[in-house]
This record gives C-alpha cells, structure tokens and sequence, in this order.
C-alpha cells in the first residue's frame, strides 16, 4: 500500500511538514519514491503567481533540448528555482531538477484562460514525448503557482536530497506521497500526484477497473488523457473529466466514480441527473479498495473512498489548516493542537471537503444530497 499526506493551510508552509507527516506513516508504505505537488506558492514564487511554471527532471542534453524547444514555441524564462541537492546513499542523482516560470509566448497574452490551459499541457506533452523515449526530459506539471517533485528514495532521505529542510520553498497546499505504482516498474510517471489543469489527485489502493476507465477517457478525443503508467493517474483524469469538461460540481466526482443505488437515487432531489450521469458515465466508475485525496483549481481540496471502504483516510485540523491523512498519526504530527472529536473519517458515501485556505470543513454525503 502507499501512504499519503496533504496539508491545507492559509498560511504558507514548507513542503516538509507534509513530508515529515508522511514519515510517520512510513510502516504503511515501502519507501521506493516520493510524489511532491505544492499549489499556491509562497517564497520566491509568491509574486510570479500568473506566470505558468514547468516542473521536472532533464539530463545535460535535454536540457539544451528544453531551451531550444521552448525558445522555438516562444515561451520567456522568469525565474528558475533548482533544489539545493545534498547528496544521499542511495540515491542517484540526475543532472538538472528544476522549477521555471515562463512568461506566455507574445501571441498568447490575450487568450483565454481556456487556450492558456491547452498551450500549457500540449507543450508539457511535447516535451515528454521528446523526452521519454531516452529519458532526458520528464515533465511534471506546466502550470501557474503549482511545482511537482519527483524521485526515486525513501521519501524522507528525498526531502533532504532536494534541500527542502534547508530550502525557502513554500506553499499553502502540499500533497504528498509516499511509494511509486504498486502494479508498474518503478517510474518517474507512475507516482502520484498526478496533475492536469488544475486539477490534482493521489491515491491509495488498486484500481481494478482501470482498463475500461481508461479506455472510456481515451476515447474522449481529449489530448491530455495519455500516458497512463500508473492505474490511478485515471482518477486525476476523471476528476478533469468530471468538473472541467462536464461543467458538473465538484461532490458530483463522488456520484460519478461511485454511483448509488437505484433505491438510493429516487431519494436524491437530482434523481433525474443521477440516472442519466449512471448510465452515460458507467465505465468510469470505480472498483476499489481506492482512497482518493486532491484538489481543484480553487484550492478546494478533498477526501473520498471508493464503496469498499477498504483503504485508512481521515481529515482533521483547525480552521486555517487541515491535515488529509491516510492515518490519524500523520494528522497528530501536522496539526496536533486540534479536537480530536472533530476528526472525520469518511465512509462510503462520504466525500470531505476542504474549503480554499483551509477555512471550512464540510462532509458532503451522497444519500442526502
């Protein structure tokens, strides 16, 4: 199983919290990688918020590759921030981890947010397409006030290989996860979070209908529903899929991958939808055990289970911050000054969620509606 660890807050915070939260669930996961994705930056980001900022890894050559590419496409470096590395036993350092805010290419400043949006991922696509096949360039995220990390290592020893308990990075959401893909080889793109548009999400469990989910988004003719080495990027997807395409609220992403009843839904005031959502959108639901921590562009974030209930989740924390937490542990050591009455475990129905800066904390149930 993996472990993982998410810290909402209104204040800004270092990466490390979430990670040393993660730590203490470290007997719930075996310690091959560490996901990292923080969203809305402090410290040297805090004023290049409208700037879209590439994350990654590249060798020396993709590296040369990546200024040429994005030279050609028009984009401007702003700023680039590179992990201060400390070496670590066991892990093999790679050439050049990076953060690089971009200014838009000239033609771009007066787009949509929408045309933005697609620039940034078919520019990220290209440039793992390039990339991939020798590895010298794995891109991560291409997004504004968002950064992702990624490495192979137990996810503490990691935090220390970036520098982060020595950095000044910070951000007011952290997610974190702590081992790759049960079901893969151990790589860079099978480890949570995984990102698209805003959208965020890591899981814990198996996802045993992972091929018709993915079958159902591929054929959507949408570019960014690629890739697919890990059998839970398609929970990030569907999550895309759900509120970005569809236009539908974010609760409905639980009704979705984890429609009730018939009985159950004549109970619902939006029975109507519900039926045609259940059967229009069948293939992407979902056969667990999975539990699902993300967040949306907003910085809503939130916590759901899939029907089997078979994956650990609470939330819990004071208003200003909350701790989404595979164990109650990882919650003690983020927020411990908290009530621990208050703490929410969701079940089967249930889908908690965080309001932007860690302001409210609600339990949306699927039999009320």
């Amino acid at each position: 199983m993996c472990r993982l660890a998410a810290i909402t807050s209104k204040d800004y915070i270092s990466p490390m919290e979430t990670i040393l939260a993660l730590e203490t669930m470290k007997e719930g996961h075996d310690g091959s990688g560490l996901g990292l994705t923080l969203k809305n930056l402090g410290g040297e980001f805090e004023k290049l918020k409208k700037y879209p900022i590439l994350s990654g890894i590249c060798s020396k050559t993709g590296k040369k590759t990546l200024d040429d590419f994005m030279n050609k496409q028009g984009f401007k470096l702003k700023h680039e921030w590179k992990p201060k590395i400390k070496p670590v036993k066991g892990i093999v350092a790679r050439d050049c981890y990076f953060a690089r805010a971009y200014d838009y290419p000239a033609s771009y400043k007066n787009k949509s947010i929408q045309e933005k949006e697609s620039l940034l991922m078919n520019t990220r696509l290209a440039l793992r397409r390039i990339g991939e096949p020798g590895e010298s360039i794995f891109a991560f995220s291409f997004y504004p006030d968002v950064i992702t990390l990624k490495e192979v290592g137990d996810p503490l020893e990691v935090a220390e290989f970036f520098g982060l308990d020595r950095d000044g990075l910070k951000a007011k959401i952290v997610l974190a996860q702590g081992r790759q893909n049960t079901n893969y080889a151990i790589y860079l793109y099978a480890c949570h979070p995984f990102f698209i548009q805003g959208y965020c999400s890591m899981t814990n469990g198996e996802n045993t209908a992972f091929v018709p989910i993915r079958e159902f988004l591929m054929s959507r003719g949408f570019s960014g529903y690629i890739g697919y080495n890990s059998d839970s990027e398609v929970f990030t997807h569907i999550l895309h899929y759900t509120v970005r395409q569809l236009g539908f609220p974010l609760n409905y992403y639980k009704d979705v991958i984890t429609p009730l009843k018939p009985s159950e839904i004549e109970q619902r005031k939006d029975s109507e939808a519900l039926r045609l959502m259940k059967h229009s959108l069948r293939p992407l639901c979902i056969d667990g055990p999975n539990m699902v921590i993300g967040f949306a562009p907003d910085g809503t974030c939130f916590m759901v289970q899939d029907s089997k209930k078979l994956r650990p989740g609470v939330v819990g924390g004071v208003k200003g911050k909350y701790a989404l937490m595979s164990e109650e542990c990882g919650v003690d050591k983020a927020v411990p000054k908290r009530d621990r009455s208050k703490d929410i475990f969701p079940m089967k129905y249930d889908m908690v969620i965080v309001s932007p800066d860690a302001q409210e904390v609600k339990v949306w149930n699927q039999l009320q509606g």
